[in-house]
């Protein structure tokens, strides 16, 4: 069937017979694989505290989680684009489940070190380097285009659980087993994962034969999706509107208990219920995606989620400290707002973007995104220690409001998806064909473009 005809890019097939029994199997095990690296990291953030009771520590921990996908993101997609996406998650997947069993190993033995943590989080943040572009590419190929707005928030709503369970359970299961039968765990569930993997087939999208005779390098590859992005201001806009609501969101969130214990006078308690109200909210918002798909135009839903995000933490931000009640509804209504954010903006990517193309996008965009989180946290304590920890969740909410009210009238942004149709000339290249750096076009981690 003609491309044209389907408005898909040139390179997409149509989805596999029987996508909804592939994608179903593929997604059960990726669900049991993120229960486990959930629990596990929630167990290896309680050792890191119990241990050290450092701060230091724990922002370093963060830091070394968040460089790889800082510097090797745009290359991780490159070879994306290159290798078989099925080799990849399950490669990533084992990966994961070795570290796990050798720091399992350490911990018996009685030799575990912090630094032997940080080596475990280095790795294992590289492996979700390649697994998440993989899979965001692969849902592409697997899930038919108008489907791609409600599976993106099934995925949403699996985050959402995630984060109601995974500190409960791993609070429970601390109590129950050692921290090495809690490294196992992770090591089943991502043996889960791989066995899911290797049941099924994963389409590849074709790959155009090169110009000249030689093949491709992956820096030839990697310049080719700079370009390819370059030349869509769309994709453009969206990169820096990423990167600005990273800079402006990150710190409120990762001061949540600061926030907890200074402004609202709380304990473990109350910073549960606030995680809870988040992670509620973020449930629901994905089941509503899933169940809605949003407007026709992706990023008409995707700015009303923004600017639900902004309203839901201007409503924490002018709490007062007696009214934790107050917090948690605007904890609710930002975490609900989340899903509706991210996941049309996926959907959208996933569907306009060529699929041979689509790694690259994906690990940019995250890199534009996270590139900003270190400053931004670097920032965030003095800030807070001199104004008042509330002044991000209020700058943030405000910016979240204009930036997304703003967008409307950015045309290249607002059109982004009509590449689907075929009226954006770059989004028509193929991988391994030239991209003109100055071709005029209309064209986003974790997880999101919002990166919360």
């Amino acid at each position: 069937m003609d491309s044209e005809a389907t408005g898909l890019p040139a390179d997409r097939e149509q989805p596999p017979r029987g996508w909804k029994a592939i994608f179903a199997t593929i997604w059960t095990g990726q669900a049991f694989s993120l229960m486990g690296s959930q629990v596990a990291q929630f167990a290896l953030v309680w050792w890191l505290t119990r241990t050290t009771g450092s701060a230091t520590v724990l922002a370093t921990a963060t830091l070394v989680a968040l460089v790889p996908g800082i510097v090797l993101g745009p290359l991780s997609g490159a070879l994306v684009d290159r290798w078989n996406r099925r080799l990849i998650m399950m490669c990533a997947d084992s990966c994961a489940a070795l570290v796990a069993a050798w720091l399992a190993y350490l911990f018996w033995s009685g030799s575990l070190q912090v630094w032997h943590v940080y080596i475990v989080m280095f790795v294992r943040s590289i492996a979700g380097g390649f697994h998440w572009p993989a899979m965001q590419a692969s849902t592409s190929l697997l899930v038919p285009k108008e489907q791609l707005s409600r599976v993106a928030g099934l995925n949403q709503t699996l985050f959402g659980a995630m984060s109601i369970a995974a500190p409960p359970l791993g609070a429970l299961l601390l109590e129950l087993l050692p921290l090495h039968g809690m490294m196992a765990i992770d090591v089943v569930t991502a043996t889960i994962a791989v066995s899911t993997m290797a049941a099924v087939h994963i389409p590849q999208p074709r790959r155009a034969e090169p110009a000249s005779a030689s093949p491709s390098s992956v820096w030839q590859d990697l310049h080719e999706g700079l370009r390819y992005v370059r030349g869509w201001p769309g994709m453009m806009a969206l990169m820096v509107l990423a990167a600005l609501i990273s800079f402006l969101i990150v710190p409120a969130f990762s001061l949540v208990p600061v926030l907890v214990t200074r402004h609202y006078g709380g304990q473990a308690l109350e910073l549960g219920w606030i995680n809870s109200a988040w992670g509620i909210g973020s449930l629901l918002g994905g089941l509503a995606l899933s169940a809605w798909g949003g407007f026709r135009r992706r990023i008409v839903t995707s700015l009303v989620g923004l600017m639900g995000i902004g309203a839901g933490m201007l409503v924490v931000g002018f709490s007062p400290a007696p009214g934790l009640w107050l917090g948690l509804s605007g904890m609710f209504v930002a975490g609900f707002m989340m899903p509706i954010a991210n996941g049309p903006f996926m959907a959208a990517i996933q569907t306009v973007v060529a699929p041979g193309m689509q790694g690259r996008v994906f690990t940019l965009l995250g890199s534009a995104s996270s590139l900003m989180a270190p400053l931004s946290l670097a920032i965030a304590g003095p800030v807070a220690d001199a104004f008042g920890v509330q002044v991000w969740y209020i700058v943030g909410g405000v910016a979240s409001l204009v930036i997304g009210a703003g967008s409307f009238m950015v045309r290249p942004l607002m059109g982004i998806e009509d590449g689907a149709r075929g009226s954006t000339p770059v989004s028509a290249a193929q991988p391994g064909e030239a991209v003109p750096a100055a071709t005029p076009g209309s064209r986003a981690q974790p997880s999101a473009p919002w990166p919360v």
